[in-house]
C-alpha cells in the first residue's frame, strides 16, 4: 500500500477516534431550568446567569406580549426559550407541560411572587387591610407554587438532577424578629409557603425529588431597593450565592428552608 494511502487511512482514524471521544464525553441533554417570574428582579437575573452557564432556560411570565427584558434576553442567548404562564392558572400550567412534554426539567424555580400593590405599603398594615391584594398574594405566593409543581412534576421527575426550588423570605419566619408590623399578607403568605413545601418535599422525597425553600436575602431590585436596610445585598451576588448553592443539594437537604448560601434558617 502506497505512503499516501497510509497517511489518509492513519488521519481518518485520528478523526473517527476524535468524533467518539466528543460524543463519549458529551451529556446526554443539556441542563434545563424553568423559571417562573422570570422577567423582572430575581427571576430575570436567575435567567441570564443561567443562560450565561450554558443553561437551556425556559423563562415565563404572565404578561399578553413578551416583555422587553425577556425579549432581550432571548436575543442575546439561544438557549433561552420565553414561555406565558400565570401560575395561578391551573389551565395555563397544564398547557405549558404539555407543550414541553419530552423536555425534561432539572430545575424548576418558583420565583414568581407578589409584595404589594404598586407600592402602596399601607394596604397590608391592619387596619388598613386591602382584601383584595391578599388573595392575589395568597393565589401567586402559596397557590403558584403548588400548582406549578405538581403540573411539571412529571418533567422534573424525568431529569437527571430533579429538583424543585420555592423563592421564600425570612419575612416569613415565625421565630425571628420582625422590623415592623406591616406587609401582613406577604409575610403570612412565606409562612405558608414554608409550610406547605415542606409537605411537598416530604411527599416527594421517597420519589427522589428535593424541594427546597430558599431565601435570597435582602436583595437591592427594582421593586424592592431596599436603601434603607443595612444588610441589603446586590441581586446579581444573591442569585449566583443561590444558583451555587442549587447545584450543591442533595436528597438529604429535602424540606430544608435555607438562605442564599446555604446556611439552614428558622422558620
Amino acid at each position: 500500500m502506497k505512503p499516501d494511502t497510509l497517511r489518509l487511512i492513519a488521519r481518518g482514524r485520528a478523526v473517527g477516534l476524535l468524533c467518539l471521544a466528543f460524543v463519549l464525553s458529551a451529556p446526554s441533554h443539556a441542563a434545563t431550568v424553568l423559571i417562573t417570574g422570570a422577567n423582572s428582579g430575581i427571576g430575570l437575573e436567575f435567567s441570564e446567569q443561567y443562560a450565561a452557564a450554558g443553561w437551556t432556560v425556559i423563562a415565563t411570565h404572565r404578561h399578553e406580549r413578551v416583555p422587553e427584558s425577556l425579549a432581550k434576553l432571548a436575543a442575546r442567548y439561544q438557549n433561552v426559550r420565553v414561555e406565558t404562564l400565570d401560575v395561578t392558572s391551573s389551565a395555563e400550567a397544564r398547557a405549558l407541560a404539555m407543550k414541553l412534554k419530552g423536555v425534561p426539567i432539572d430545575v424548576l424555580i418558583n420565583n414568581a411572587g407578589v409584595f404589594n400593590d404598586a407600592g402602596k405599603w399601607d394596604t397590608q398594615n391592619f387596619r388598613h387591610l386591602d382584601y383584595a391584594l391578599g388573595d392575589t398574594i395568597m393565589a401567586v405566593n402559596v397557590k403558584g407554587p403548588l400548582l406549578v409543581s405538581e403540573a411539571f412534576l412529571d418533567l422534573v421527575k424525568a431529569s437527571t438532577q430533579k429538583k424543585i426550588i420555592a423563592i421564600s423570605s425570612t419575612n416569613g419566619s415565625l421565630s425571628l424578629p420582625t422590623r415592623n408590623n406591616g406587609a401582613i399578607f406577604y409575610r403570612a403568605s412565606k409562612a405558608a409557603l414554608n409550610r406547605a413545601m415542606q409537605l411537598v418535599a416530604g411527599e416527594l422525597k421517597p420519589e427522589g425529588v428535593t424541594v427546597v425553600m430558599l431565601h435570597p436575602g435582602a436583595v437591592r431590585a427594582e421593586r424592592t431597593p431596599n436603601t434603607d436596610n443595612p444588610e441589603a445585598i446586590e441581586l446579581p451576588f444573591s442569585v449566583k450565592q443561590m444558583i451555587a448553592t442549587i447545584d450543591a443539594l442533595t436528597l438529604k437537604d429535602a424540606g430544608r428552608f435555607m438562605r442564599y448560601d446555604g446556611e439552614t434558617l428558622p422558620w
